[in-house]
């Protein structure tokens, strides 16, 4: 099996599911298989990749994955899409341990021909991110340069060691993504200067600027790779691409 990203961050409109979208579509077009699963019940990455969301969720339908999979217009990327079914959400965030192995299994034998796993969660500390989390090789973070970024980071770094604790060896910290920057403003570069104090090297080099294309790409199903390619934002995550393929 491939690496498999957890996208996680409890703050809402920090750039988590833009970054799931365009890095899938980055490491797919890089020629890596990849499928992107949504995990959030807004199904906003279901959406961003031109898919309906589905009836049933598939981690918790009696479909095997290979029958629940979407292939999308990237060529090598597929999605496993969310849904908003409140029963199967409720399934998903209360798993009783027997349920959490039943879909680590699931997960397991659906994964194998892909090189990378990209999960979107949902902005919050509960159930179903820690339940990516636990199925994940990696986790990788996006935060918004602003006034509360490190007390949000804090607060998902104990639930990140928790999880760590619980399943030792299996996940590793991938990195801490700067989204929304803005060269031009001073706390910028004082939340960058802070959380690369902090954090050292598990900070992605790599940063997303603030960029309109990127906000307008989800409205049109597609990534800004696609949709806009020569931009500040699709250029950034094309390197983000690159550095992720390069922390093997």
């Amino acid at each position: 099996m491939g690496r498999i990203l957890c996208i996680a961050n409890q703050k809402g409109g920090v750039g988590k599911t833009t970054t799931a979208i365009n890095l899938a579509v980055g490491l797919a077009k890089s020629g890596a298989r990849t499928l992107l699963i949504d995990l959030d019940p807004q199904c906003n990455a279901t959406g961003g990749l031109g898919q309906p969301p589905a009836e049933r969720h598939p981690l918790v339908s009696q479909q095997s994955l290979s029958e629940t999979l979407r292939t999308t217009a990237t060529a090598g990327l597929d999605v496993l899409a969310g849904s908003r079914n409140f029963r199967d959400v409720d399934a998903l965030a209360h798993a009783d341990p027997d349920q959490s192995a039943t879909l680590r299994q699931h997960l397991s034998a659906g994964l194998t021909g892909y090189d990378f796993v990209l999960i979107d969660c949902p902005p919050s500390l509960g159930a179903l991110t820690r339940l990516a989390l636990a199925n994940s090789t990696e986790v990788l973070m996006p935060i918004q340069c602003e006034y509360f970024a490190m007390e949000g980071l804090t607060q998902m770094i104990e639930v990140i060691r928790e999880v760590m604790t619980a399943h030792p060896g299996r996940l590793r910290f991938g990195g801490i993504l700067l989204t929304m920057y803005d060269h031009s403003l001073e706390l910028t570069h004082e939340v960058d200067e802070e959380v690369r104090d902090f954090f050292g090297e598990i900070v992605y080099r790599t940063v997303i600027p603030r960029d309109v294309a990127v906000s307008e790409a989800p409205s049109h199903a597609t990534s800004v790779i696609d949709y806009s390619p020569r931009t500040r934002g699709a250029r950034a995550y094309v390197e983000l691409c690159l550095e992720v393929l390069e922390n093997e």
